[in-house]
């Protein structure tokens, strides 16, 4: 046999190392590596051990990403609703306009944005479109539309949070014509008339009349004037002088004012302050 195939078979015991001899580690010296020791290579499981345990391994990773995306899903809800609720509380508030009392300007169904910074009077100019909630006696009860419990329910959730717009159940919408000390006075034929100048008022609806009705009021202090611009068709401050107040709404009662169109798209338009109709306008004596 030649050298080469007597390598490739093993090593050849040497001469007085019989098949008995053994390393000090007790492996036969004639053994190949590794044989005889019993271990086996980290690498050499069985397919079926590799196999489960990918197995579980999938199901721990797969249970892992859901539970990751359920929390992430819920985080980014909550912070919605808590920042909806902030803007709704201190910045902006939606309405809806569900009368024709500001015609042209704003018409049945539009959806309107609210400024809430706004609160006082030295905030306050003539022109503003204010939303504000009735002093008393200026509404009439309104039939709500039947939802059932959970329907209420919801709905009352989502406007309190901000992510529908507030109704007009117990909200007006008009416009501020006097501020505190203004004398404000009108009669029928005659143009509205502000600590006694004239208003020439482009805002009025198209055939309105600045009133058919006759007053003359001094605005009392914490309060405001307020008209609509479909004239004829407005319940106005005119209209309430005999309830409290003597037609004036108190500026505690007004929610923000009105500064932008949002909805229908069509109908979409920033809500500017007539400022050049009451420029000739003095301050109250």
């Amino acid at each position: 046999m030649s050298e080469r195939r007597a390598e490739e078979l093993g090593p050849v015991p040497r001469p007085g190392q019989g098949a008995d001899a053994h390393a000090p580690d007790g492996r036969p010296l004639w053994a190949p590596t590794g044989a005889g020791t019993g271990d086996v290579a980290h690498d050499e499981q069985p397919p079926e051990s590799r196999r489960s345990r990918q197995e579980r391994d999938g199901g721990r990773s797969g249970r892992t990403t859901a539970w990751s995306w359920i929390r992430e899903t819920a985080i980014i809800l909550v912070s919605a609703l808590v920042l909806s609720l902030v803007v709704k509380t201190f910045l902006v508030q939606a309405f809806f306009i569900p009368s024709p009392s500001m015609h042209d300007t704003l018409v049945e169904n539009d959806r309107i944005l609210v400024s809430k910074l706004t609160p006082g009077p030295r905030d306050l100019r003539r022109g503003d479109i204010v939303v504000f909630k009735d002093p008393g006696g200026w509404l009439q009860p309104v039939v709500e539309p039947q939802r059932g419990p959970l329907g209420d329910a919801l709905n009352d959730g989502l406007t309190w949070i901000g992510l529908l717009p507030q109704d007009a159940g117990e909200h007006l919408v008009k416009r501020v014509i006097g501020l505190p000390g203004d004398r404000v006075a009108g009669a029928p034929g005659q143009p509205v008339t502000v600590n006694g100048v004239p208003l020439e008022e482009p805002y009025l609806a198209t055939g309105a009349e600045p009133t058919e009705k006759a007053f003359d009021v001094t605005v009392p202090e914490g309060s405001v004037w307020v008209m609509g611009d479909n004239r004829q068709r407005s319940a106005d401050s005119r209209y309430n002088m005999g309830n409290p107040g003597g037609g004036s709404v108190p500026v505690d009662n007004i929610v923000g004012v009105a500064f932008v169109t949002v909805w229908p798209l069509d109908r979409a338009t920033v809500l500017r302050n007539p400022s050049d109709t009451f420029a000739g306008v003095p301050d109250p004596s």
